[in-house]
This record gives C-alpha cells, sequence and structure tokens, in this order.
C-alpha cells in the first residue's frame, strides 16, 4: 500500500511539473497574440490560405467564412459571364448540385436578377457543375456601372450562400484588373 501511495504521489509532482510548464508556454503565446492585437488595424496582414485570384484570373467571391469561394471571369469581347465554384483555398473546382445560380445587382435605386446556367466542366460529374455561364449583354454592363452593387446567389448541399462581388471598376487595358 505505502508504494501504491509513493507512486501517486510522483505522479501527481510529475502531473504538476508538466502542467506548470503548459502554463507557462500558454501564458507566452497569449502575450504574443496580446501584442500582435495590440497593432493598429492597418499594420496586421491577415493570412488566408487562397491566392488573390482565382485560377481562371478572376475575381475572387468569399462564400460563407471561407468555406467555398466562387471565381468570376468577365469576358467582355464576348459580353459573357462565367462563374467558378471553388474549395476554401480557391484553387479546386467544387461541382455542386444546381442548374443555375443568380446574380442580384442593385444600381440606380432598382434591382435585376441574372441567372447563370450550369454548363459543367471537364472534371463534374454528372448532373452537377462547378461553371455557371451567362451571356445576357446587361448582366456584362451592369457589372461596370459605378453605382452597381452585385451580390451571388447560390445553394451549395442544402445550404444558402450569398457572396458580395467586388468588380474592379477600371476599365483600362482589357476593361478591368485581376489584382
Amino acid at each position: 500500500m505505502k508504494n501504491v501511495i509513493l507512486l501517486s504521489q510522483a505522479a501527481l509532482v510529475a502531473l504538476s511539473v508538466t502542467l506548470a510548464g503548459c502554463v507557462e508556454d500558454s501564458t507566452s503565446s497569449t502575450d504574443t497574440a496580446t501584442s500582435v492585437s495590440t497593432l493598429p488595424p492597418d499594420t496586421v496582414e491577415i493570412p488566408h490560405d487562397h491566392p488573390s485570384d482565382g485560377p481562371h484570373h478572376g475575381v475572387l467571391i468569399e462564400l460563407g467564412a471561407e468555406e467555398y469561394h466562387a471565381e468570376l471571369v468577365h469576358d467582355e469581347d464576348a459580353g459573357a459571364v462565367t462563374v467558378y465554384i471553388l474549395d476554401g483555398a480557391a484553387r479546386e473546382a467544387v461541382s455542386i448540385d444546381a442548374s443555375e445560380i443568380t446574380i442580384n445587382i442593385k444600381h440606380d435605386g432598382n434591382g435585376e436578377q441574372f441567372k447563370l446556367t450550369a454548363s459543367a466542366d471537364a472534371g463534374d460529374s454528372d448532373g452537377t457543375s462547378s461553371r455557371f455561364v451567362s451571356s445576357d449583354e446587361h448582366l456584362s454592363e451592369d457589372l461596370h456601372l459605378e453605382d452597381a452593387n452585385a451580390t451571388l446567389v447560390l445553394s451549395i448541399d442544402g445550404k444558402a450562400y450569398r457572396g458580395d462581388i467586388q468588380h474592379d471598376h477600371d476599365h483600362a487595358g482589357h476593361g478591368h484588373s485581376h489584382d
């Protein structure tokens, strides 16, 4: 019995030393986090695990808490808009079970709704699509209006997503920038 008590006491001492080390480590990492968070917001770089533009060199649209992304590619010469559905890292295509997605645009106090139809890409399985297309000239034009607020609306696995489209209104060169 005496051996059991001694072993228990030794285990408690070892556990106390281990926990003390953990507390010390967590305090130092908390101090680091505190010092970073006290910097002015414009000096803190928030890391993202995705590129600034999509694999097709389009504008990225955040969906959810970066659960997914969409990539908007605007072919101004053809007057076409293509939206690709991507994973959270904005690198891989995600096929969804939808025949269409929607872009809502509000400008000049008026709202318009545009449907983009599924156009399955090479890697999409039957009945799904990661690519949606519109050749509606009004959508193409409205995306360039200075006062236009555009939102992508779609559903992935039964969950509704909305994402603000931050389309650059700089029309120099080929029509818009891919920064």
